[in-house]
């Protein structure tokens, strides 16, 4: 009897490994022979603006890599809600990916509703930028530098305002986390875009304004506007006279950030060939200075750090609205 029982235990090992052996060699064999066909890269927002500008510049190296054509697929509308219900709801096959950025992560805590979760409904494949920000400022604002804008906000509760290009994007958190910090009183005025938000700036309409680097630094030197930090932790490569907002609020870090998802599910052997091939992306000598032509800076990231990474900062954006009392209508 004891020997029967031995028998179908070990005849239940030999299946249990055949069966991780098949496994295996089904996700290999999946990494190997994918893709086959084109790869839709779809995007949130329109063409033209910065997230489809950075999709457009990694498309063409993925597709020389991977031996079939990347092609962007824009998505538009509900802040990039669109665009992630269309990956979300993709067969995991690895044919339809989404370059996805932070609002993702945020927009869980301010719409209750989503078609989807950003963190069940998509495998990480791989951190690509982060697109830092900048705090601008009229030139008849008082303040040159962080810790002078800090003491300001702080002395004049109520006096000042800033613009930003909406609700519920890093611009307005940002902020939102710089008075969390300050305990500081700072009127949010929501744009739909950021295209009117610096010459509204230049011209008094509002006093500070939160806008790309680029959009920032191009101003700031042509004398028509102030940049007075950026919102990241480290000074931007070409543009280190602008001293991050962490000089005067140690820590302090705000940047949205792109990464590639993929369909949950999808095979970890096509995951490991599509990060492979943005690392190659990212490594290329000349993406940071094209990168930085539209205010981004590479960062890649491979899958596994960016599942934790991501995990985080969605905990963390949904602390700052959670203490900010943001809501959608804010």
């Amino acid at each position: 009897m004891q020997h029967e029982t031995h028998g179908i235990s070990m005849g239940r090992r030999c299946a249990l490994a055949l069966a991780l052996a098949a496994t295996t060699l089904g996700t290999s064999a999946w990494g190997q022979n994918w893709p086959s066909k084109p790869v839709r890269l779809v995007v949130g927002y329109s063409a033209g603006g910065g997230v489809d500008a950075m999709a457009r510049m990694i498309a063409p190296r993925m597709s020389a890599l991977l031996g079939q054509q990347v092609i962007v697929d824009n998505r538009t509308g509900a802040a990039g809600l669109i665009a992630g219900d269309t990956v979300a709801r993709a067969a995991p096959d690895g044919y339809t990916l989404m370059l996805g950025d932070s609002s993702l992560l945020i927009a869980q805590h301010l719409q209750p509703r989503m078609s989807f979760d950003p963190i069940k409904a998509f495998t990480p494949v791989a951190g690509v930028f982060t697109l830092p920000l900048v705090i601008v400022a009229n030139n008849d604002v008082p303040a040159r530098t962080p810790a002078e804008l800090v003491k300001l906000l702080k002395d004049n509760p109520g006096r000042y305002s800033y613009a930003t290009s909406g609700v519920g994007t890093v611009h307005h958190l940002g902020f939102e986390m710089l008075k969390g910090q300050t305990r500081s009183f700072v009127v949010h005025i929501p744009y739909r875009g950021a295209a009117q938000i610096v010459p509204d700036v230049m011209s008094g309409q509002v006093p500070i304004g939160v806008v790309s680097a680029a959009s920032a630094i191009t101003q700031a030197r042509a004398g028509k506007l102030r940049a007075l930090a950026v919102m990241n932790p480290v000074k931007l490569a070409g543009a280190e006279d602008i001293a991050p907002l962490s000089d005067a609020l140690p820590g302090f870090s705000a940047v949205p950030r792109l990464y590639v998802l993929a369909p949950a599910g999808t095979p970890a052997g096509i995951v490991e060939r599509l990060s492979d091939t943005l690392r190659a992306v990212m490594e290329a000598p000349d993406i940071v200075q094209i990168a930085a032509q539209q205010g981004a800076v590479p960062a890649y990231m491979s899958a596994g750090p960016l599942a934790t990474d991501i995990a985080r900062e969605s905990t963390e954006w949904g602390k700052v609205i959670r203490e900010q009392k943001i809501t959608a209508t804010q």
